[in-house]
């Protein structure tokens, strides 16, 4: 039970800080005394000040005051200099932001001109072992970057210049994180990441310990930071595998690959995840991993389209769990990228053969069907196909209506003696004729908005083609869809489209792209409803 006596002296403690606060918060007047007398703490009293006038948005008048403030601190001129033209980038968007255009357009190209003379002088009158310096060049680099100049770039290299000068000194390394961390905001993430890199090296070289090392990675990737997580979780990892007791190292590992490894919402990044991957196989080779990691390993090389690295998983995974929960998932996946990305009928055509032979009747077990009978079309030994195919709607019944509907599409072609539809034999001949072997999917990325989609749930499939210039014509393709498709009936001109699925199992997803003088490439992609 808390004593009466207790509650009174901690009101009473409270009144106090109160009272302190009240009685030393320094008014506009303190704050400019202190500045001007080159004491200890005017830069403290310079940054209270301008805090002050930010926040009630006394742009104007913070800038007034700057211009005549202390004409006889040489010492602080720069910082003054620096200051002022914050004060300027601030206000003009602020003036953007409430739309203030009068004043705007009146007044911009006079704010303009102090923020680049003021940030020009506290360069001039200081050195890259100075914060201010690094702080005003960060300044003029994202005036030009927004006003769209091509000095942007020159004051760019300047500045990472600069930065690198600056890390060496042993000044406040947060100044190095901030300009990474306003470079990413401008798309620079190469550029932030040499910066990260500096940061988390200067914090390595400190007397931050492991553990601690590791945690302010982690709380940097919590925060949605890959960039610079990952150069510290680098360093962590080099720290820690100099260690005697290596044995220990791959469950650390095991940890950091799996934050990072593919997922459809949040933080991840797979090429990371890939890199940590390897390096516990390196330290504790195919011991190291179980089922469920092997797994994810190869998942994780699928969804950034590393399809022959994520073959080999998987076909790792099979040899080494050959009951493995996944068995039928990743046999079909294996034929799949046998056929579609590696070109290899053979292999391919052998795992299907494999996957169908299995007593249970899976969705996959049914897919691997439907791409016997497909092949079997493609090659025009058509009585053979519609057995593989009657056999589908046979096995189906009404478990995998979207299969049946598709293996009907193709019976009616027999029957009818229709020839294949044409955009699925396109998706079969650019990966299997030796005339398209130039195709290599470089040039085409096909990407949906969900990978592990919930049945009947919408998801967008799109794609992105890099393709050569083209002069100023614009360029007339065609969008070939073909696969597992779901709800949607994609036309030739959609370049992206949404669809669902009523069944669980893996969609696979081909395009050919056309373009008036013929195909120029071909994409595949595997979502995985569940």
């Amino acid at each position: 039970m808390i004593r009466k006596d207790s509650i009174l002296y901690l009101y009473i403690i409270c009144i106090l800080a109160l009272f302190h606060n009240l009685c030393f918060a320094k008014t506009p007047e303190e704050l400019t005394k202190c500045i001007c007398e080159g004491k200890a703490g005017e830069l403290a009293c310079l940054e209270e000040l301008k805090n002050t006038s930010f926040e009630n948005n006394k742009y104007a008048d913070f800038a007034e005051l700057l211009k005549g403030l202390c004409p006889e601190n040489k010492a602080i001129e720069p910082a003054i200099d620096y200051y002022l033209a914050l004060t300027r980038s601030s206000q003009l968007k602020y003036l953007e932001d409430t739309k203030s255009w009068d004043e705007y357009f009146a007044k911009g190209n006079d704010y303009r001109d102090d923020l680049v003379k003021s940030a020009q002088k506290a360069i001039s009158l200081t050195t890259t072992r100075n914060a201010l310096n690094i702080n005003s060049k960060l300044l003029l680099y994202q005036f030009y970057k927004d006003q769209m100049s091509a000095s942007s770039d020159t004051i760019l290299a300047d500045l990472i210049w600069s930065v690198g000068e600056y890390s060496q000194s042993g000044n406040d390394i947060n100044t190095i994180k901030v300009v990474a961390d306003k470079l990413v905001g401008y798309n620079e993430k190469g550029k932030a990441k040499e910066l990260y890199k500096i940061y988390a090296r200067k914090l390595a070289g400190s007397e931050v310990k492991d553990a601690e090392l590791k945690n302010i990675a982690a709380g940097f990737y919590k925060e949605g930071n890959l960039e610079l997580s990952e150069s510290i979780y680098d360093i962590y990892i080099e720290r820690i595998s100099t260690r005697p007791a290596k044995g220990k190292l791959p469950p650390e590992l095991i940890n950091i690959a799996k934050d990072f490894t593919y997922r459809d919402a949040g933080s991840s990044d797979p090429f990371y995840a890939e890199k940590v991957f390897k390096k516990i196989e390196e330290i504790g080779g195919k011991k190291a991993f179980d089922e469920s990691l092997i797994y994810l390993r190869g998942f994780n090389l699928e969804k950034v389209k590393a399809f022959a690295q994520a073959r080999e998983i998987y076909i790792d995974l099979l040899k080494t769990f050959p009951v493995t929960l996944h068995a039928d998932e990743l046999t079909y996946k294996i034929g799949v990228i046998s056929i579609y990305v590696l070109r290899d009928l053979k292999s391919g055509r052998d795992y299907f053969e494999q996957l169908v032979q299995k007593p249970v009747v899976s969705s996959y077990v049914l897919a691997g069907l439907y791409q016997l009978g497909l092949l079997k079309q493609w090659e025009e030994a058509l009585a053979q196909a519609k057995e593989y195919y009657n056999l589908i709607l046979a096995k189906a019944g009404e478990t995998d209506p979207e299969r049946a509907a598709l293996t009907r599409e193709r019976l009616n072609e027999l029957e009818q003696n229709k020839p294949l539809d044409y955009n699925v034999k396109l998706g079969l001949d650019t990966a299997l004729k030796e005339e398209f072997v130039n195709l290599d999917m470089s040039k085409l990325s096909l990407k949906s908005s969900d990978y592990l989609p919930e049945k009947d749930k919408e998801v967008n499939i799109s794609s992105t083609s890099s393709l050569g210039p083209t002069g100023c014509l614009q360029v007339e393709l065609q969008y070939l869809w073909s696969g597992d498709l779901g709800s949607a009936k994609p036309l030739s001109t959609q370049s992206e489209f949404p669809t669902t699925y009523k069944t669980a199992g893996t969609k696979v997803m081909v395009m050919v792209l056309v373009a008036p003088e013929g195909i120029i490439e071909r994409g595949i992609d595997l979502i995985d409803a569940h």
